[in-house]
């Protein structure tokens, strides 16, 4: 039977979607319990009644504390998923998926570092710490000097300059420069506007969204004042909502 699972989309989102579609629809706002054999993917019943429901497509739009385990059985699935599920796992974790972007794009050469929990860094000039799994400019500070790590820190170069991100969906694709009262510059921030592409950029982040299997991402560069572009993140769950 043709199920579509939606998962992190708010009521109006689902609504706009239900009234697109001839299928029946499981949404689930939070990280629901799914089970998943030979090639079949079942997923709790919002009714909270017992039952688990087969399902034979999933949408993912959300980014949850713990749900790591959740894309992993998506994957592990193998059925259709927007975006792909083994791009997102990929993508979730910040220094690995960065190892992996980096493998891929021109715009790579910025230096990083990284301590353990519980050592100290030593910072030669400004460095940006970067740690844990959140994102929209959560969990990050510059600094000079010594940093002690409380968890696991990568870091990376502090670069005065432009915070643009490229956004992909499907063969579109748009440019973005970041906004914000402070150095954290967000896609929610007060100055965020579109602007002029630029096309190196814009094949970068194609490359990027074909390397990682996502027909959705969103990556982050800063472009220095001479010009100079590096890779700084990129996003499989990025906001759509701004623009």
């Amino acid at each position: 039977m043709e199920r579509l699972l939606l998962v992190g989309l708010d009521e109006p989102e689902h609504q706009a979607i239900r009234a697109r579609v001839s299928v029946p629809i499981a949404h689930h706002e939070m990280l629901p319990r799914v089970r998943t054999w030979d090639g079949q993917l079942h997923v709790e019943s919002a009714r909270a009644d017992g039952r688990f429901l087969p399902v034979s497509r999933v949408v993912f739009h959300g980014i949850f504390e713990n749900d790591l385990p959740f894309l992993s059985a998506l994957a592990l699935w193998g059925g259709p998923c927007f975006p792909g599920a083994r791009g997102m796992v990929d993508c979730r974790l910040r220094l690995p998926g960065l190892l992996r972007a980096l493998e891929v794009t021109r715009f790579g050469a910025l230096a990083r570092g990284y301590a353990d929990r519980g050592s100290a860094f030593e910072a030669e000039g400004e460095l940006v710490a970067k740690w844990g799994e959140w994102h929209c400019g959560e969990n990050k500070e510059r600094f000079t000097g010594t940093w002690t790590a409380e968890e696991p820190t990568l870091f990376e170069r502090f670069v005065e300059g432009e915070a643009v991100r490229v956004q992909v969906i499907g063969e579109r694709a748009w440019q973005f420069r970041l906004g914000g009262d402070d150095w954290k510059r967000s896609i929610h921030g007060s100055g965020a506007a579109l602007m002029a592409a630029d096309e190196e950029l814009l094949e970068d982040a194609r490359r990027l969204g074909q390397h990682f299997g996502l027909e959705i991402v969103g990556v982050d560069y800063v472009i220095e004042r001479d010009g100079e572009r590096h890779l700084l993140e990129v996003n499989h769950i990025p906001s759509v909502t701004a623009f």
